[in-house]
């Protein structure tokens, strides 16, 4: 018997009686959890080298006794028909995450949810070469950093993409990185180092315990990494289905976001695959959806029952397009919106998309429709250069003097992670864009329960129609999170006074106790 508590992953390791000739592609390996009440979770088991295969599981909030079976396409009785208990006791939870369980879609399909249903708002930090090039030590020190701004989630390419890319297989030397498959160089994903995998898995670990979300792309569609030939759109489609069940048996069972499809144009049938791969194998309903180039129409599987949500991007100029946000929030049927990719801070020259230009341009995005949250990313810390010297890297995405520790202290940072610090615990579940109420052209409103208006310089906020916002309200300086003023409206069109100069948010609800703005 195995002892558990919810929210929380154990792990069950299954052990082949012969070696298997082709484990990562021939063998399929899976448990069947089953809880008193007769709630099903099945699992896929991930082959981690030689005669060894792992489960994760995390029960989905139910304490009590779950009974587990394993199966397998291959007659072995190391992995079929193996039987056992686990016991979910309740024990003090740590973190949002085993407080209220994974994030999946809210009724409506704008917004993310957690299982319980208490609201939740993404802070996405691009960190896409983190997994093949970091090491422990530098993920602490990452993930201290961006926990403490207030982020909760991470992009990572989950390997590195780049079929041209060569270097040392050691992420301590320049233009080296770790090698998830052998094959890649050729265009395959067959040849799976169960080692680099194990790496990863600390890296995860930290990530997950300083309360970040890893947001998974398999294989990048677009740049990559030095625009080294990118295998995202030359793996074979079954093959790159193959890995994303991989990657659900191996961190499924942890706090996730599947991002099949990223940096392409959304139609690559690669993204399709994966698409249908995590509805079939992911018992846990993580988000999955799909990040374009700038250059994208953006609605690629808008009908897809696997589909939760689309990323736009907007490149890398510095320029502020919130109307990407608000074309996409008009395509049927709706799903979840964000700008997953704005431009990167100091990327190319010193000072482009530097400071408050993140903040503004979140809160603006926000405001259009991008209610799933906001994403920041730093030129030298997405491709993780190791230090400002180091060869190798394109000039255009890299950011003068530095190198991801460098960026790790950019000043944009910051405004993006107080995006969620900000929202936590207010109702803003249906939130959508509205100008009509107030004098202010950006504000999100749930009528009668929640209003937000983001003004870049302040001022006044004089209404026209304000009966449908509550009377309680917070000034909020977002760049600091401070509380700048608050009071209770005496009529339902009295204007909220700001002597104006600089950015504030104005936010309205009934109850503002438990947030950070209370």
């Amino acid at each position: 018997m195995t002892s558990a508590a919810p929210w929380r992953p154990v792990e069950l390791t299954l052990t082949s009686s012969t070696e298997q000739p082709d484990p990562y592609l021939g063998v399929d390996v899976w448990v069947d959890f089953e809880h008193s009440d007769g709630t099903v979770v099945r699992r896929p088991a991930f082959w981690d080298g030689g005669t060894t295969w792992r489960v994760r599981f995390t029960s989905p909030g139910l304490l009590g006794t779950w009974t587990w079976e394993s199966g397998a396409s291959v007659a072995d009785p190391g992995l079929r028909g193996l039987r056992g208990t686990i016991t979910v006791e309740d024990v003090p939870a740590t973190g949002r995450f085993e407080r209220h369980g994974f994030w999946t879609m809210s009724p409506d399909g704008r917004h993310l949810v957690h299982a319980d249903g208490t609201p939740a708002v993404l802070a996405g930090d691009t960190a896409w070469g983190l997994p093949w090039r970091a090491t422990p030590e530098q993920v602490r020190t990452y993930a201290q950093d961006r926990s403490a701004k207030g982020f909760n989630a991470v992009l990572l390419m989950s390997l590195m993409p780049d079929m041209g890319a060569r270097g040392p297989q050691d992420r301590t030397k320049d233009e080296g990185f770790g090698v998830a498959f052998t094959d890649l160089p050729e265009g395959h994903l067959r040849a799976l180092r169960p080692d680099y995998f194990q790496y990863l898995d600390d890296l995860v670990g930290i990530i997950v315990e300083h309360g970040l979300v890893p947001v998974w792309q398999p294989v990048f569609q677009g740049f990559g990494w030095k625009g080294l030939e990118i295998a995202g759109t030359v793996v074979p489609s079954d093959e790159y289905a193959r890995y994303c069940r991989y990657l659900i048996a191996r961190y499924g069972a942890w706090p996730a976001v599947w991002l099949p499809g990223a940096d392409g144009a959304g139609d690559e049938p690669q993204i399709e695959a994966a698409g249908l791969e995590f509805e079939k194998s992911d018992a846990y309903g993580h988000p999955t959806g799909i990040h374009y180039r700038p250059h994208g129409h953006n609605r690629a599987h808008q009908d897809a029952p696997w589909l939760d949500f689309q990323w736009c991007q907007t490149g890398h100029l510095g320029d502020h397009i919130p109307e990407r946000v608000a074309d996409m929030v008009r395509n049927l049927p709706e799903k979840a919106v964000a700008n997953g990719e704005p431009s990167y801070e100091n990327t190319r020259e010193t000072g482009l998309a530097g400071g408050w230009w993140q903040g503004h341009e979140a809160w603006s995005n926000l405001c259009a429709g991008a209610a799933m949250g906001a994403v920041y990313g730093a030129a030298s810390l997405w491709q993780w250069k190791l230090h400002p010297d180091e060869p190798g890297h394109a000039a255009y995405f890299a950011a003068p003097g530095a190198g991801w520790r460098e960026a790790l202290d950019f000043e944009g940072s910051r405004y993006v992670g107080l995006v969620n610090t900000i929202l936590h615990g207010l109702p803003f579940l249906g939130a959508r864009p509205s100008w009509e109420q107030t004098m202010n052209p950006r504000g999100l409103l749930v009528p009668g329960i929640f209003y937000l208006a983001y003004a870049h310089n302040g001022g006044d906020l004089d209404f026209f129609f304000g009966e449908t916002i509550p009377r309680p309200y917070r000034i909020v300086d977002p760049r600091s999170g401070e509380v700048i003023a608050r009071g209770v409206r005496a009529g339902v069109n009295d204007s909220v006074a700001d002597p104006g100069g600089a950015p504030r948010l104005f936010i309205f609800c009934d109850d503002f106790s438990g947030t950070a703005i209370d």
